[in-house]
């Protein structure tokens, strides 16, 4: 016992000198403020359990498969954000043909180790960058990562400060002539160019490519029954109600709790898109394994307590989750189809937003955040990356416009910001270093060194 004892001091001692500034608060672990999160090593192999039909009250499923790319997120996705929020701008693009250029591959280390809750086998190898050497070492870790604080900004060399902005006149320069902000949308941009297929302003009241719903169904569209509640419903522009036809977001509050959902203005023809909720409002998602989301908001303080009162954020799902039964058994979530916390508050009144992913293997919470903007509204990128597996959240300058077209060079400076570093990697590397100390401390004491 007295061994055991000695131990046991010594890891903790060591562990908490690794761990740095990582702090928890009401049981969620928090290292450091950054502006841009990088995933990597995304689409690993996995199954779900799909919706095939849900006809007389029943539920039928069946187990599907997905790797590689940007997988289980692929595919269609819908936007979902929760107040005390302002939307004042959402954009959608997707790359002109034979544009193959990447522009948001991240180096070397990040591709190893990117994603914060990437699980690994004991055994593996894991690369990460720390105090800007790359060092690699054997996982001896075999828990949950999850449960491990990530290391301090120090720790691993992140830099939280954003790097230079390019200026409104470079944001231009090699884009085709496009009136900026148009609502027409741009089918093809053309090579080397990433034109804009959705886009909503507060300002304005305009949207084009997309439809506000809410789960309100029953209050003039959509459905609702004492098994499955209430379905997809088209929105009341103040978010307040459901509504018979399709309204546009107006420029207000999105208020404590209320949940507003975007989703591309091409409705489901027949079963174009799988089986979903008879009676359900249902229109696509937003596709494709190369997509860009831009976004202006802020998250005020409300002040209020209670079940996700003042815990705003912003979050993609699976398309279909919420086609079927967002907040039911009767969907994918549950067997992990793909969900991606972007912004997202998790209790009360806090000011930080962590990104997180909920998709098979990659599931996890990545400990750096992003600062909630209280008192003005910040613009953020959300990128995939399907050619190298790689998903990033980008808080962008203030000056950065939506432009109908943007060049590839100018995107590719949204992804110039230091990115926190991986926290898995960090957590692992802890486990193996306190491993291997207690697997040295054992054997000296079996070799009787000490008295």
């Amino acid at each position: 016992m007295k061994y055991t004892t000695t131990i046991a001091a010594v890891v903790a001692a060591s562990a908490s000198t690794v761990l740095g500034d990582a702090q928890q608060i009401n049981g969620n672990w928090y290292s450091s403020a950054v502006e841009r999160i990088v995933f990597t090593d995304w689409g690993q192999a996995g199954t779900y359990s799909k919706v095939t039909d849900m006809s007389n009250g029943q539920c039928t499923k069946e187990q599907v498969s997905f790797s590689g790319g940007m997988s289980p997120l692929d595919g269609e996705v819908s936007w979902h954000f929760r107040g005390p929020m302002h939307l004042k701008q959402f954009a959608f693009y997707t790359p002109g043909s034979s544009s193959a250029k990447r522009w948001v591959k991240p180096n070397s280390s990040e591709r190893r180790h990117g994603h914060g809750h990437q699980e690994r086998a004991v055994g593996d190898i894991v690369t990460a960058t720390i105090n800007g050497q790359v060092v690699t070492w054997a996982n001896n870790y075999g828990g949950a990562a999850a449960a491990t604080p990530a290391p301090s900004a120090s720790s691993v060399g992140v830099a939280a400060a954003p790097a230079a902005a390019p200026s409104k006149a470079a944001q231009s320069s090699s884009a085709p002539k496009v009136e900026k902000n148009s609502s027409i949308p741009v089918v093809n941009a053309g090579a080397g160019n990433w034109g804009r297929q959705a886009y909503y302003n507060a300002e304005s009241t305009t949207a084009d490519g997309l439809v506000f719903l809410n789960n309100m169904g029953g209050q003039g569209s959509g459905v609702f029954d004492n098994n499955m509640g209430n379905s997809l419903s088209y929105m009341a522009a103040d978010t307040k109600s459901g509504s018979a036809s399709e309204q546009v977001l107006a420029d207000t509050l999105i208020e404590d709790n209320t949940e507003v959902i975007i989703y591309s203005d091409k409705p489901c023809d027949g079963d174009s898109c799988g089986a979903h909720r008879p009676g359900t409002v249902a229109y696509h998602g937003f596709d494709g394994e190369n997509k860009l989301f831009l976004l202006e908001f802020d998250m005020p303080m409300s002040g209020k307590t209670g079940w996700n009162m003042d815990m705003p954020a912003a979050w993609m799902l699976n398309a279909a989750i919420a086609r079927t039964e967002q907040y039911g058994d009767c969907s994918c979530w549950g067997s992990g189809c793909g969900e991606w916390d972007v912004f997202e508050v998790l209790d009360s009144g806090n000011h930080r937003a962590i990104s997180a992913i909920h998709a098979g293997a990659m599931s996890g919470t990545e400990t750096h955040y992003f600062e909630r903007p209280v008192s003005k509204t910040i613009k953020a990128a959300v990128v995939f990356d399907g050619a190298n597996s790689s998903g990033q959240v980008i808080v962008l300058s203030d000056d950065t416009n939506f432009d109908a077209v943007l060049a590839d060079d100018i995107v590719a400076q949204f992804g110039t910001k230091p990115a926190g570093q991986g926290v898995l990697a960090g957590a692992a590397r802890i486990a193996g270093e306190v491993g291997d100390m207690v697997e040295k401390l054992t054997a000296t004491f079996k070799l009787g060194s000490f008295s």
